[in-house]
This record gives C-alpha cells, sequence and structure tokens, in this order.
C-alpha cells in the first residue's frame, strides 16, 4: 500500500483492511516541504492495522522543478477552472513512476500479489501520473521488468479510487471508519502542521467534505 498519510491513500488501506487484506504500508520522504505527512501516514498505518510501515528516501529535491518541493511558491485560492487545466508547480516529475517501481522491488521482497494506491483523475489537479493510462503503462512495467511478472505472476496494480469524486471517497471512508483527522494533506503546512486552507489540495479536500455532508476535521492556520 502506497500510504501518503493523505486522505486518498488512507480510503484505500481501509478498504483493502476491509477485504481482510494483510497490507505492507509504504511511504517516501522525497524531500517534500509537506513531510509532515509521514506522521500522518504512520497514525494511519497504526490506527488501520497495517502489518508493517516501511519510508524510503528519494531525493527529488534536489532535482528541483516543483514547488512541492520548494522550487517556487506553492499556488493558493486558484479557481475549479484553474486546478483542473493543466499541469500545476506541484507536480514533481515522475513521482509516481518512481514511487510504484520502489512499491514494485518491495513487492517481490515481500511476495505481495498487489500495489495499492490512492491515484484519483477526477481531482488529481492535473497530474499525468494520476491517469488510467499511466495505470495501464505501470502494470505493464509489472509484468514485462520483474521476475514476477516474466514468471506470469505479475503485481495487480489497484486504484479502487480512479474515478471517485472526494466527496465518494469521504463517504466511503467514513463507512469504513476512518478518522480522517489522523490525516495530512497541505502542500504547505505552517511550522505546527496545520493546513494552509489555500492549495489546491485544502481546496479540494475541504470542498470534498462540504459536498460529502461529512464535519471537516482538519485543523487550519488563522
Amino acid at each position: 500500500m502506497l500510504l501518503s498519510g493523505g486522505l486518498d491513500s488512507a480510503t484505500v488501506l481501509a478498504m483493502c483492511r476491509a477485504q481482510g487484506l494483510l497490507c505492507h504500508a509504504l511511504s517516501f520522504h522525497y524531500g517534500q516541504r509537506h513531510a509532515v505527512e509521514l506522521q500522518a501516514a504512520a497514525r494511519v498505518a497504526q490506527a488501520l492495522g497495517a502489518a508493517s510501515h516501511r519510508v524510503c528516501r528519494i531525493d527529488l529535491g534536489g532535482m528541483g522543478s516543483s514547488a512541492l518541493t520548494g522550487q517556487g511558491a506553492v499556488p493558493k485560492g486558484r479557481s475549479d477552472a484553474e486546478i483542473g487545466g493543466g499541469i500545476p508547480p506541484t507536480y514533481v516529475p515522475a513521482r509516481n513512476t518512481l514511487f510504484v517501481a520502489h512499491a514494485l522491488a518491495v513487492a517481490e521482497i515481500l511476495g505481495a500479489e498487489r500495489i495499492a494506491l490512492g491515484i484519483n483523475v477526477l481531482d488529481s489537479s492535473g497530474y499525468p501520473d494520476c491517469r488510467p493510462e499511466w495505470l495501464r503503462a505501470m502494470q505493464e512495467v509489472a509484468r514485462l521488468g520483474t521476475r514476477a511478472g516474466v514468471e506470469g505472476r505479475p503485481v495487480e496494480l489497484l486504484a479502487p479510487l480512479l474515478g471517485m469524486s472526494k466527496a465518494e471517497i469521504i463517504r466511503a471512508g467514513v463507512n469504513l471508519g476512518v478518522d480522517y483527522g489522523l490525516t495530512h494533506s497541505c502542500y504547505d503546512p505552517a511550522p505546527d502542521g496545520a493546513a494552509c486552507g489555500g492549495c489546491d489540495s485544502c481546496q479540494l479536500r475541504r470542498r470534498g467534505f462540504q459536498q460529502a455532508g461529512v464535519a471537516d476535521p482538519t485543523r487550519y492556520a488563522e
């Protein structure tokens, strides 16, 4: 289970646990300015009964080119049209591709049959590595580029939230008992971890709770 500590990946972990699956959580410290999400990932992994939780270090910040790793300002207060149009400066080049590559290695080591991801095309802010085409391509990588794959046992990539809205995801998680107060979504949190309320991720999260009719447990900065 690729576990960021955010709302989506927490919901997927809850879905997998509800099916009785043994889940190993994998998070990444990649130079993100919101590394506080790793604390949220640890909380979520423990609360939802992950069998283990690994944190892998990748230096994506050293490559530059993303507001999410400190290269420029995180955009705030963008309209729905702006959020849904084009690829934003918070895009980290090839991030999810690198994450899945590492997850494939861990899956082979553990003998895992599936890798679960919390990607979501409707609320992905235009990220190309949250789209069905990318997922299909990575499934081919799993089939052709691993020992398990060439021996006829490719690891299956699962993305149960792919076509769901944020409100639908939240309702599903609430029905599974997810405590969203444990999660973190903000791209540009305050030093104490409070959410900024204005970045794309905060706006999508807040709107999701409103549309779902669920109280938002997020702690926002003043």
